[in-house]
């Protein structure tokens, strides 16, 4: 079979891969939802093969989309080398970056790494934070592009994923209903630690603050130490931690979106903002199910 992969139709496929949603897909893009539902379509067409399994309540990766994920990047990665290569224009400036802890021992390190490669004028600042802290230097004018997490009932930012939140703790833990929760949690402004204590208070659950700590190797280090609970994202549980088991009777989180948000500064910074959130949008899916990462501010 002599198959066409067209660029815009990988890019959306990419879009609803990562968001599991056709409307936030076309939300991502700019389009229409029915453009999504075509250019998926025709991909699949192109294919020969279903990418998605879906119906009206679900959408979810088949195993044949989750083999497209990687050609569908390095297709998109040759493709726009190759137009920045024939358009002859170089990024230049500083771009200041904000990313969560999390993010930073996920794959985002390898992201970043090929964008230096393909931008080598472009003075790359990392700052990383809790979710909470980076939206208020974003806003303080101090960063030009942020990598957080928002609440699922925010609008504002670029949606990159969207997860579960799950309790999780050490195999081995036991909780008592009868004690206060012990939670291990970063310290405020942690958009987690605010969910956790939102929803033990809406269902009359008591709670104390076991462990606090601004490093996430430290938070996790004390859960496996089985000092208390995190609230987590489901698809970033990092190894030795699972689930907490539902007979528990831990209340439901919820979920977390993942989100890109820009400055408001322009030139030769937006320009390179833009490019580096295209990288990330690009390759969104590996900073989650399977990439090695965590995920706990």
């Amino acid at each position: 079979m002599d198959a066409s992969y067209d660029p815009a139709q990988l890019r959306t496929f990419l879009a609803v891969a990562q968001t599991l949603s056709f409307t936030q897909a076309a939300r991502r893009l700019g389009v229409r939802q029915s453009t999504v539902s075509q250019h998926v379509r025709r991909l699949e067409e192109a294919a020969g093969r279903q990418l998605f399994a879906r119906d009206t309540h679900r959408v979810d990766r088949t195993e044949d989309g989750e083999a497209m994920l990687g050609f569908a990047r390095t297709i998109l990665a040759a493709h726009e080398r190759a137009a920045a290569f024939f358009a002859g224009t170089r990024l230049r400036g500083r771009l200041r970056f904000g990313a969560s802890e999390d993010f930073v021992l996920t794959r985002l390190p390898e992201i970043l790494e090929a964008f230096r490669r393909e931008h080598p004028d472009v003075e790359l600042q990392l700052t990383v934070e809790l979710s909470g802290t980076l939206h208020r230097q974003l806003a303080a004018g101090r960063l030009d592009l942020v990598l957080a997490k928002r609440r699922t009932d925010d609008t504002h930012g670029e949606l990159v994923w969207r997860d579960a939140l799950d309790w999780i703790g050490a195999p081995s833990l036991r909780l008592d209903p009868e004690r206060p929760v012990p939670l291990v949690v970063f310290p405020p402004p942690g958009l987690t630690r605010a969910r956790a204590l939102e929803v033990l208070e809406e269902h009359g659950r008591a709670w104390r603050i076991a462990v606090t700590s601004t490093s996430l190797s430290g938070l996790v280090a004390a859960a496996r130490a089985g000092l208390g609970v995190m609230a987590h994202s489901r698809g970033l549980i990092p190894p030795g931690l699972v689930p907490v088991p539902a007979r528990a009777g831990l209340p439901e989180l919820g979920g977390v979106d993942f989100v890109l948000l820009h400055g408001n500064g322009g030139g030769p910074a937006q320009e390179a903002a833009d490019a580096l959130a295209a990288a990330i949008l690009a390759g969104g899916d590996r900073l989650h199910r399977g990439g090695g990462g965590h995920d706990a501010s």
